[in-house]
């Protein structure tokens, strides 16, 4: 992931960034080494947190603590993230940032979009500041008639979100990647109802010891 991040900088700063390119998908693996792949559950959070402090993050001592921070973390997220296709709430303790896929990857193709690499660059610099969090990134299609098809093109754009993070100086570790097709659509499946349905959550949770 190091070796990535370094890369990419260079490249920035001889070439400029005219825009951002996902890693090639052979490289997916290393550059996400420490991510977990599955859902942000309580159990999992907690035994993630040995390894989340073995990379030097440190947690945060209590709920009463974590609540204030999250408060303000929502509102640099909603006042950053002002944009279509956008929306930022708390969830108790939690913060959802929801995407749109069209809000952040492009129309003809599986990428992130440079409308796109703008937004996820903003969160980005955001998640860094509060780095005793962990991020779920979890990614959705439209109802589709192949279930495994959907898990994987929702997996897809879960990833090169996580890709993009892990070259914006998030540490993989803090991440759960996960891919749940068709489940939980927020809309209907009119044109724009499925539009809506394809998108990644973003769950921003805290690390408490």
């Amino acid at each position: 992931m190091k070796k990535y991040c370094l890369l990419f900088t260079v490249c920035c700063l001889l070439f400029g960034c005219a825009g951002y390119q996902t890693p090639p998908r052979d490289e997916w693996s290393s550059v996400l080494r420490g991510a977990s792949f599955g859902d942000m559950t309580s159990d999992a959070k907690i035994a993630k947190r040995p390894i989340f402090m073995g990379t030097g993050g440190v947690p945060i001592e209590s709920a009463a603590v974590a609540r204030p921070m999250m408060e303000q973390l929502e509102y640099e997220l909603y006042d950053a993230l002002r944009k279509p296709g956008i929306q930022v709430q708390r969830v108790g303790t939690d913060v959802v940032v929801v995407l749109v896929r069209d809000a952040f990857m492009s129309v003809d193709q599986p990428d992130i979009s440079a409308d796109g690499a703008d937004t996820l660059r903003i969160i980005s610099k955001i998640l860094v500041k509060y780095g005793n969090t962990y991020i779920e990134i979890a990614g959705y299609t439209d109802a589709m008639r192949d279930a495994n098809m959907a898990k994987s093109f929702s997996l897809d754009m879960a990833q090169r979100v996580a890709l993009f993070f892990a070259a914006h100086e998030i540490h993989p570790v803090r991440m759960f990647i996960v891919g749940r097709g068709s489940a939980r659509p927020i809309s209907d499946q009119s044109t724009t109802g499925r539009l809506m349905n394809r998108r990644v959550e973003l769950r921003i949770s805290p690390v408490i010891r």
